[in-house]
């Protein structure tokens, strides 16, 4: 019988290396996986390769990873904004490195790794300091740079309702880079809100299928953090 469920946050991160790229979801912190962070933090892993869309807001969340010196680098569409002040200490003092990534290639990097896809055009950056040293083209009269696949070896995942085999669904807005991300990582670890029984999920509503989901945990007021 499948069953991806695990009990605990702690079981959900096992395995994170040190070293490792991870992918956290969210827009702000809409979509964030905010509990298995701090299940991160606990498990110990540093020098971590984080790919997200900001650089954190406040002191919790993606931002608590950063004040607990676990990341090495950074790789997002928006590093700075009102209560980004971790990221900007961090950055500031040269105990960060960040790649910085126009959003829709950001999102196409990643889609490209789940796709399996080699590489690809865009003409997102050409001409900007985004695209110094990279590989050019002009294809039918546009000037394109090449960009590679960004694949995971952890994706921090945040959805509304899941069940015992990894199928998915989000709330509104906080579906943002989740989707994606489940795609292109060796290990998808997801906090939902809700697991139900195989079978309650409407196929037609289900926005990741189980495939791409290693990992499901709950996330209630009562779930385990042991």
């Amino acid at each position: 019988m499948i069953d991806k469920t695990v009990r605990t946050l702690a079981e959900a991160v096992a395995g994170l290396k040190d070293g490792s790229t991870l992918l956290v979801a969210g827009f702000g912190g809409a979509g964030q996986p905010a509990e298995l962070l701090d299940a991160v933090i606990e498990q110990g892993a540093r020098e971590l390769t984080v790919v997200a869309n900001n650089a954190g807001n406040g002191e919790t969340g993606l931002a608590a990873l950063l004040k607990a010196g676990r990341v090495r680098k950074l790789i997002c569409s928006f590093p700075r904004s009102s209560d980004s002040q971790i990221f900007d200490g961090l950055y500031r003092a040269g105990k960060i490195e960040l790649e910085l990534v126009p959003q829709g290639n950001l999102a196409e990097r990643m889609r490209a790794a789940g796709a399996g896809i080699g590489a690809f055009y865009t003409p997102t950056g050409f001409g900007t300091d985004l695209a110094r040293g990279k590989e050019t083209r002009t294809l039918n009269g546009r000037d394109y740079v090449l960009e590679y696949p960004i694949q995971g070896d952890m994706a921090l995942v945040k959805a509304e309702t899941a069940d015992r085999w990894g199928n998915l669904t989000f709330r509104k807005a906080a579906r943002n880079f989740n989707p994606v991300m489940a795609m292109a990582a060796k290990c998808t670890v997801v906090q939902a809100s809700t697991i139900v029984p195989l079978g309650t999920l409407d196929p037609e509503v289900i926005v990741t299928p189980g495939i791409f989901v290693k990992r499901v945990v709950a996330v209630t007021p009562t779930s385990l953090r042991g």
